[in-house]
């Protein structure tokens, strides 16, 4: 008697053939692998096997295809975890917070982790589809409201640790941020694996690139449009205000530019076109630049001005704006890449190999770029940027793959996984201040008295 275990497909994120129930199949008589003895005793029922699969593909299945895969619910447990270690350790260690301007920081890499995994699961979410249009409403109900999150949370609306006042002036809020960039990329992306593949039949690295070409096509589209708009536009003069005393009086500060192709902090045409879009007064108040050595005393930390200071240090600036948001898109669109070779390859030397060449290619271009001029900036999400992040989330998503899934080394990571599979929840928590700020709402007479200032955290802008 031979027993075969039947899992029930399900269509949830990051899974290929996810259990909710187990079926048991014993096959009495037949020495032959289990879709065939299924096909014996029911003959009227389709082929298990997917038309894209090799044969020595569908031999693995059994071990590789028909369990979920740790390993992606790891990664983005790991991507929390870095986020909040640079969250609440980046003031005491610059060196790990965000880069003030070119180069490459362990926070830098928190972003564009997410966008990765983004694009990873959605390649397993959209690989079945019974309607197009149906699951292009889905993906569009699903980023509105990771939009109206986003602008809600950090829109300005809560606002922040030792102020227990809360809501926003329209005129200044926030347009964009963290989840609305999530929220475009992934609706982009959900788009491309809805509409833009063909039926061409996956055997082989080429042809799994023959049958996603508009996604490569598009990523080439969009990568070149961003880099005419940042080397190509013209950025005039601009000039934003400051408030001061009176709500009625403000400071206005002149910056000084005239020029093309400027990738500064001051001059470039990412923050022209924010301006012009969206407006200076709804941008990022506290721009990463202010902890250059122009800006700030104390850089890389912030600190007050140095004597001297050009006049657009105080200036906001957005980092989740609109032409760096381009880029994201592509970074999503490479995940999106990487979760295609997990829908069609089972084996696991076929899927770590088809992961770790691209992901080298794409740091070495990256490092390349950045010596060449084209500096690695997360604050412009320049194109080295989005090479070298890729690059890296592909080499970590491979090594976390060969150790917790092909190695079985689940119950070290554990903890990560759990929170992997609660990463929204512990963003909004977490990095959005939600739970920091429903601790401090409960202090004893004065409300600097509170749980935070308790265990030090806020004390130093009380």
């Amino acid at each position: 008697m031979a027993s075969y275990q039947l899992i029930k497909e399900s269509d949830e994120d990051e899974t290929l053939d996810l259990q909710r129930k187990d079926y048991t199949l014993h096959v009495e008589g037949y020495n032959v692998d289990v879709e065939s003895a299924f096909q014996k005793m029911n003959p009227s029922s389709p082929s298990l096997r997917s038309g894209s699969d090799t044969g020595a593909n569908a031999s693995s299945r059994s071990t590789s295809a028909s369990v979920r895969l740790v390993s992606l619910d790891v990664f983005r447990g790991l991507t929390v975890v870095l986020m909040i270690l640079v969250d609440d350790a980046g003031g005491i260690l610059p060196t790990i917070n965000h880069s003030p301007w070119n180069g490459l920081t362990l926070a830098d890499v928190v972003m564009p982790f997410f966008l990765f995994m983004v694009g990873v699961s959605l390649a397993l979410v959209y690989k079945n589809m019974s309607s197009r249009a149906a699951a292009s409403k889905k993906a569009i109900l699903r980023a509105l409201k990771l939009l109206i999150l986003g602008v809600f949370l950090q829109g300005g609306y809560f606002h922040g640790i030792n102020n227990l006042t809360y809501g926003v002036d329209i005129d200044l809020i926030r347009w964009m941020g963290i989840l609305q960039r999530i929220a475009v990329a992934y609706l982009v992306a959900a788009m491309c694996e809805i509409w833009l593949r063909n039926d061409e039949k996956v055997s082989s690295g080429s042809s799994l690139l023959k049958k996603y070409q508009w996604h490569w096509i598009l990523m080439s589209m969009l990568s070149t449009m961003y880099l005419l708009l940042l080397y190509g536009l013209y950025v005039p003069d601009w000039e934003y205000k400051i408030p001061i005393g009176a709500p009625a009086e403000a400071k206005i500060f002149m910056v000084k530019c005239g020029v093309h192709g400027d990738t500064g902090p001051a001059c470039n045409a990412a923050g022209m076109i924010d301006r012009m879009i969206l407006g200076v007064q709804h941008l990022y108040r506290r721009p990463i630049y202010a902890r250059t050595k122009q800006c700030s005393i104390n850089s890389p930390d912030y600190g007050p001005l140095p004597p001297n200071a050009p006049s657009w240090c105080q200036a906001p600036y957005d980092p989740e704006g609109i032409l760096s948001t381009v880029m994201a898109i592509v970074t999503c669109l490479i995940g999106l890449q990487f979760g295609h070779i997990i829908v069609h390859f089972k084996d696991h030397r076929n899927r770590l190999l088809l992961w770790i060449a691209p992901s080298s290619a794409f740091i070495v271009l990256g490092v390349l770029c950045d010596v060449f001029g084209m500096h690695i900036n997360k604050a412009l999400y320049s194109f080295s940027y989005t090479c070298v992040t890729g690059g890296v989330a592909g080499l970590l998503l491979a090594t976390i793959y060969l150790v917790v899934d092909v190695y079985g080394c689940r119950r070290y990571a554990l903890v990560l996984e759990w929170m992997g599979m609660n990463a929204l929840l512990i963003y909004i928590l977490v990095a959005c201040n939600i739970l920091p700020l429903i601790l401090q709402g409960f202090y004893w007479r004065d409300p600097r008295n509170n749980i935070l200032s308790l265990v030090g955290i806020g004390k130093q802008t009380q």
